[in-house]
């Protein structure tokens, strides 16, 4: 279905899919083989078998594709065991990642390969969902009731995909107020606060440490660019190269410099951050880093 090379002889184009009846025919059997790659993800039989449904559910002409439309789609397919395989069902995440990310590899991976992070945003009706609230949503390009999502994908010659996320949770719903909610929702309760940089650095850090799939760049967004979380995960991944944008007015220093805690208030509470403590003056700014080494333009 793909070809053989996705950009063969113009290196930036995307060509059309090319796809024939007999790639249409087959395809059924192909989606019964991914699946087969999961079924050791799963601790019982009958989660795989509707995970297969659900599957089969989500390439249906069906507008609405929540559960019972497409349990009531599939044939064989039962609304309540589907229900619970997304609600109650165990499966080893950490496994199935791992089955996923090698399955990208075989087809797509190549030595430089891009690792491509980025967040977007689902508009929401209500308060049930988890991590909704009112915060700024891009697809629309203003502030709503949504979820956010941080996404790493992957690109070569060969393709792209998806190959990890997180739920970015507002700080809002770690406060007292939204106890019930996170109970509710089925929160772990030792979780904590992250931002959305660190949340990326999480991901861009656990795909080079897990070594299944394999890139040399990693690009990102302003947003991304003045997080030193980020940078710091980016730094720690030896062997690839980052190219993150920063503002133009990015300050940066050829020698470590003397840092401390300032303590400030923002909305009410009580925060902190790393300033420099001393004067010495910036020498350039910082185009990109990579594996514990910088470049520098003056």
């Amino acid at each position: 279905m793909l070809p053989a090379c996705r950009t063969a002889g113009e290196p930036f184009a995307i060509p059309q899919f090319a796809l024939t009846r007999s790639d249409i025919d087959s395809f059924l059997d192909e989606l019964s083989g991914f699946h087969t790659a999961f079924r050791d993800c799963f601790a019982r039989q009958e989660p795989p078998d509707q995970f297969f449904n659900y599957m089969v559910g989500q390439f249906s002409p069906l507008a609405r594709k929540s559960i019972e439309p497409m349990a009531l789609q599939v044939e064989g397919g039962k609304v309540r065991a589907m229900q619970r395989l997304i609600s109650e069902a165990l499966w080893d995440e950490d496994a199935m990642l791992e089955t996923y990310h090698g399955l990208v590899q075989d087809e797509m991976g190549e030595p430089d390969g891009v690792l491509i992070v980025d967040e977007t945003e689902f508009v929401k009706k209500g308060q049930d969902s988890v991590g909704v609230a009112r915060q700024y949503c891009g697809s629309l390009g203003k502030v709503e009731n949504c979820q956010v999502g941080v996404f790493a994908a992957y690109a070569s010659r060969q393709g792209y995909g998806l190959v990890d996320n997180r739920l970015f949770l507002p700080e809002s719903w770690f406060s007292d107020a939204y106890t019930a909610r996170r109970t509710k929702c089925k929160l772990p309760h030792e979780g904590a606060w992250q931002s959305k940089p660190q949340l990326a650095a999480a991901m861009v850090q656990g795909l080079h440490q897990a070594g299944v799939l394999s890139f040399k760049y990693s690009v990102a967004d302003c947003l991304y660019g003045n997080s030193p979380d980020f940078w710091a995960a980016c730094e720690a991944c030896v062997g690839t190269v980052a190219f993150v944008a920063t503002p133009a007015d990015t300050r940066g220093w050829l020698q470590p410099l003397a840092t401390t805690l300032q303590t400030y208030t923002y909305k009410g509470a009580q925060r902190t951050k790393r300033v420099v403590v001393t004067d010495t003056p910036p020498r350039g700014v910082v185009l990109f880093r990579w594996g514990g080494q910088m470049t520098w333009a003056p």
